[in-house]
């Protein structure tokens, strides 16, 4: 690679393509982070589209590299996948004082926190929209302007939040399990209140469901949820989202997948359909 910021930790061949993992300093998490990238066989021979996937609640850059079987899609289509991490990490960073899986070190949110202690370290949306594509662009072969977002629960939100508030910046948006409205459930009361103070108004940025009731920029938007996912009533509020982007008239391919959970079989049953949702919107 051009650069001399990246550390290589990680490369394995996969469908014909190469499964890296790097790290590197980031400034602007003030900390080391990890991230991976599946480069497909067509970057040997030019440019590709690239796809960011965000990961959920106690993952890492690692969980869907390993779990979802997306390498042999993303060969197929010729699109690479990058996977950050989803907080910052390493001493001196913030975490859940009771070590709480659902706040702090694994647990992120993709926003930029402005309160104490958080607000030092935890700025994870502008890691994802601005600190991260500038170094994959700069260093990989990919085309800075056929982007497209998925992600996981947390990353769900992350995913959907991040592509509302950036019109024209991403050709599409996708999610399994997404949190739609963390402003109305109690993972999202907890870490917004301790990431971005009392103040409601503030929440509401980085819900999904609110932002399509202020008239978001519209995009391709598919999620897949699972009718088994214990989580889906009071955390996931797939519900909410149906009902507003109905009323706001913002088409989306909402399914919901009978008796599959919250877990990677049922990202990885479906993966392969996202990922050619995202190809035809990437063309």
């Amino acid at each position: 690679m051009k650069g001399q910021s990246l550390e290589q930790i990680a490369a394995n061949r996969s469908f014909g393509g190469q499964q890296l993992r790097y790290k590197h300093r980031s400034a602007v998490l003030d900390c080391e982070m990890s991230f991976s990238i599946y480069l497909p066989p067509q970057a040997e021979t030019g440019l590709v589209p690239v796809l960011y996937w965000l990961s959920g609640l106690t993952c890492t850059d690692e969980n869907f590299v390993q779990k979802a079987g997306a390498q042999q899609y993303a060969a197929e289509h010729g699109i690479a996948i990058v996977c950050p991490d989803t907080s910052p990490r390493g001493e001196g960073v913030a975490d859940d004082p009771e070590g709480a899986y659902d706040m702090g070190l694994a647990a992120g949110f993709y926003i930029n926190a402005t309160q104490q202690p958080w607000v030092t370290h935890y700025q994870m949306y502008s890691y994802i929209v601005d600190e991260l594509p500038a170094l994959i662009n700069a260093e990989f072969p990919v085309d800075a302007t056929r982007v497209s977002l998925s992600g996981h629960s947390m990353g769900g939100h992350g995913a959907l939040t991040i592509a509302f508030k950036n019109p024209g910046r991403f050709k599409s948006v996708s999610a399994f399990a997404p949190i739609c409205s963390p402003a109305s459930c109690l993972w999202g009361e907890k870490v917004f209140s301790h990431y971005l103070g009392d103040d409601r108004e503030q929440w509401k940025q980085h819900d999904a469901v609110e932002l399509v009731k202020a008239r978001c920029a519209q995009l391709p938007v598919m999620i897949d949820q699972g009718s088994a996912d214990n989580f889906l009533a009071e955390q996931l509020r797939t519900d909410l989202l149906i009902e507003t982007a109905q009323a706001a008239q913002f088409p989306m391919q909402i399914a919901m997948r009978e008796g599959y959970d919250h877990s990677y079989f049922f990202i990885a049953s479906f993966i392969g359909q996202h990922i050619a949702f995202h190809a035809h919107a990437l063309g």
